[in-house]
């Protein structure tokens, strides 16, 4: 795994961090942090819920072109079902922010609480800002960069599992997610801790 550089280039490093998939029942968690260059900056950035898929991908595009640096991780179902979903969320952002090339000198994260910032012998400063992928930009990067990467890797899982569906349903909790479900039982991608899946 990469270790965090110091940037000799650059001051003020502000990294917005995000996650995508916390609510499914299968398919990992992903999470995504993004160094803005201010000296670029992407006009159209928001919230990745409120973003069709289309104007996602095109701001992906732009954000990978522009920003200073750019990391995506995740965590797999069976972590989630090992140390919980609030603790894989954390592990991916760290792990997103390790792939960093960048040390960042400010760590923003959309919520209310943030993930281990200590790094070896270095603690990266951080702010845990509610609503922040509606409100600051690198953290709006970030969450599309996560949304984006996570539905790529749900078309590809659906390669694995067709019957299932999760190329539509992304492995939320719909009703047809459910009646697969119930037919067929769980696959290998699910969530085996959380409810309805545990039933199964």
């Amino acid at each position: 795994m990469k270790r965090l550089q110091q940037s000799v280039s650059f001051s003020d490093l502000v990294a917005g961090v995000d996650e995508a998939g916390r609510g499914p029942l299968a398919g990992p968690v992903v999470a995504a942090a993004v160094i803005l260059d201010r000296k670029r900056p992407i006009i159209g950035l928001a919230d990745s819920k409120v973003l069709s898929e289309k104007r996602r991908d095109e701001l992906t595009i732009q954000i990978t072109a522009r920003a200073l640096a750019w990391s995506v991780a995740w965590a797999d179902a069976a972590e989630i079902d090992r140390i919980n979903i609030l603790q894989a969320t954390f592990l991916a952002m760290r792990r997103a922010l390790l792939g960093l090339r960048f040390r960042p000198d400010l760590v923003e994260v959309d919520g209310n609480r943030l993930p281990d910032l200590c790094f070896g012998d270095h603690h990266l400063s951080g702010n845990a800002i509610v609503g922040g992928d509606a409100r600051i930009p690198a953290i709006s990067a970030a969450s599309i960069i996560a949304k984006v990467h996570r539905d790529r890797m749900m078309r590809s899982i659906d390669t694995l599992y067709p019957d299932y569906g999760f190329r539509q349903h992304k492995g939320y909790p719909t009703a047809a997610h459910r009646d697969c479900l119930s037919r067929l039982g769980p696959c290998p991608q699910h969530r085996r801790s959380f409810r309805p899946v545990s039933s199964f």
